[in-house]
């Protein structure tokens, strides 16, 4: 089993409802389980128009390869209402393989750490949440990068 977190974040709907509708989804045993969840965080749009996100991490444990992960978190955003019109458009959910054990990938289709991982506060906060000691695949502790995102996230709630 390899651990990966994803990235959930809703800002179209019931923001809350997406949430929680992707973190059920999350849990498909045998090859998918949700062992842990952030808080959930309210956020203004990062290089998107308003209205403002609801964000959270999970932590999951998995049998999937990367990019077959990365094909069922696609999945379960078009089963939860995705339509993918323009970079930065309001979206029900969204779904970020932010890592995968201590892997670094570089594909066409999927890059892990996600790219911008280090300078999202609403990534990185509920990251650090559930996984203080989380490295990048270099060893670079992630919470080096969190004096720049602090403050950035407002807690606002729980699964």
């Amino acid at each position: 089993m390899a651990r990966a977190y994803v990235g959930l974040g809703s800002n179209l709907g019931d923001r809350f409802a997406n949430l929680r509708a992707a973190r059920r989804a999350l849990d498909a045993p045998p090859e998918l389980r949700a062992i842990a969840c952030s808080s959930i965080y309210e956020t203004e749009p990062v290089d998107a128009p308003p209205p403002s996100y609801l964000n959270a991490v999970c932590a999951v444990e998995t049998t999937l390869e990367p990019e077959t992960l990365l094909a069922r978190l696609l999945a379960i955003e078009a089963s939860l209402g995705r339509t993918r019109s323009a970079a930065g458009a309001p979206r029900t959910i969204d779904l970020d393989l932010l890592l995968y054990g201590e892997r670094a990938i570089a594909t066409p289709t999927l890059r892990v750490p996600h790219p911008r991982l280090h300078a999202r506060a609403f990534a990185l906060v509920p990251l650090l949440e559930i996984a203080p000691d989380a490295r990048d695949p270099a060893g670079e502790p992630l919470a080096n990068s969190r004096a720049s995102a602090a403050g950035l996230a407002v807690r606002i709630g729980r699964f």
